[in-house]
């Protein structure tokens, strides 16, 4: 299987802390790279595979053309099962000869859907920081599936066959959000415009216009989009963080004179300020890690065999918490994922750092790590299993 790409593979040959520190949030960013590197996250028959086996609901999976969705009937039946309801059918003849008249086929969280996509994700949420969503557009046409827009999100644009044009407009408001005060003015004419070939990747704040088009021929790009934390996002942490205060929760005194509600400001204020403390970023980001979900990868038949692990030592493990945080200290270490909190005694440090690397470790390789005995690794692998942070496999 080839390797999964990491971010210091898209944003090549800046590094990552360069791209941290210039682009991320600022600007949009262009990295040329070898057509076909990508090829291997998606291959068409990969592609072919999800669109036969798997019942893709609309608006997970759409059609788009010239800014406006095409019409699910159009290519899609709803088909009685055996048990109540319905499940959508795709019908290949309308829905391929929609592709062909130029529409945008759209295809949302494919990562759910493919496992080297899925290995992508897990890997840029472990650079990042922050959870990964992959979606897919494919074109053939002349015509462009969506007018010029901003996203709420950053993104990652990786070209995986073909050439698309892209014309970028720039910001018309600083960070703006979904939710705000007010929406960005409408952009002028472009400030960019070019071509972003096979094995291309392009960054995209959020807030930045842009627009999207296909030349006359096949397509194929992924869009890995992000959402770094806000301070919007500290605010609405902080908030949950106080109602453990008896004044934050109290009724604020409506009918009460001046002097009870200037008090009562003054209580709050100070409450604030006891959590304004100039580690609260960081305590607010170690917790935005610790509390992001496992991704969902179930590692039959182990993972339901009691014991758990396979006999042999040769077997592949795979953490599933790519933003676990790790707390060492009085001879112990503290496991905090998927927002539970897990104590292991220090010996198991080498073991648990080794897994949250993210990629597949053998479970040989991690016993021969640890300063412990090859059952007690086995247990060690085998609770994290049990508890849905470890896949075998």
């Amino acid at each position: 299987m080839p390797e999964t790409p990491t971010l210091a593979d898209l944003v090549a040959p800046l590094g990552v802390s360069q791209f941290f520190q210039e682009v991320q949030g600022e600007t949009y960013r262009r990295f040329e790279g070898r057509a076909g590197r990508f090829a291997e996250l998606l291959p068409w028959p990969a592609l072919n595979a999800i669109l036969r086996q798997h019942r893709l609901e609309f608006p997970r999976l759409r059609l788009a053309l010239d800014g406006t969705p095409v019409p699910m009937e159009s290519y899609t039946d709803l088909v009685p099962p055996r048990r109540s309801g319905t499940v959508p059918r795709l019908r290949a003849a309308p829905f391929t000869e929609h592709l062909r008249d130029g529409a945008t086929m759209v295809l949302d969280a494919i990562q759910e859907l493919s496992d080297p996509i899925g290995d992508l994700a897990r890997s840029l949420e472990h650079d990042l920081r922050e959870s990964v969503q992959v979606n897919l557009y494919a074109g053939w046409g002349v015509t462009h599936g969506f007018d010029v827009h901003w996203d709420d999100h950053d993104a990652f644009i990786i070209q995986v066959a073909g050439r698309k044009r892209w014309r970028m407009h720039g910001p018309t408001r600083p960070a703006p959000l979904h939710r705000d005060v007010e929406q960005p003015e409408r952009p002028g004419e472009p400030i960019d415009d070019f071509i972003l070939e096979d094995g291309d990747v392009l960054y995209v704040p959020r807030g930045h216009w842009h627009d999207v088009t296909a030349v006359g021929e096949m397509s194929l790009h992924l869009t890995l989009g992000f959402s770094p934390a806000t301070g919007i996002d500290l605010v609405t942490w902080l908030a949950d963080k106080l109602r453990a205060s008896a004044v934050f929760r109290q009724d604020l005194p409506r009918f009460g004179t001046a002097q009870e509600r200037a008090a009562r400001a003054a209580a709050l204020r100070g409450e604030l300020e006891a959590v304004l403390t100039d580690d609260v970023i960081d305590r607010f980001l170690a917790d935005r890690d610790s509390s992001a979900p496992a991704h969902s990868r179930v590692g039959l038949p182990w993972a339901a065999t009691p014991g758990l692990l396979p006999d042999g030592d040769e077997a592949e493990v795979r953490f599933l918490v790519p933003r676990a945080v790790l707390e060492e200290g009085d001879g112990r270490v503290t496991l905090l994922a998927d927002g539970k909190r897990f104590v292991f005694a220090a010996a198991a440090a080498p073991v648990l750092k080794a897994l949250l690397d993210g990629t597949p470790q053998a479970v040989k390789r991690l016993a021969e790590l640890a300063e412990l005995d090859r059952g007690t690794v086995r247990a060690l692998l085998g609770e994290l299993t049990a508890q849905g942070l470890l896949s075998i496999g």
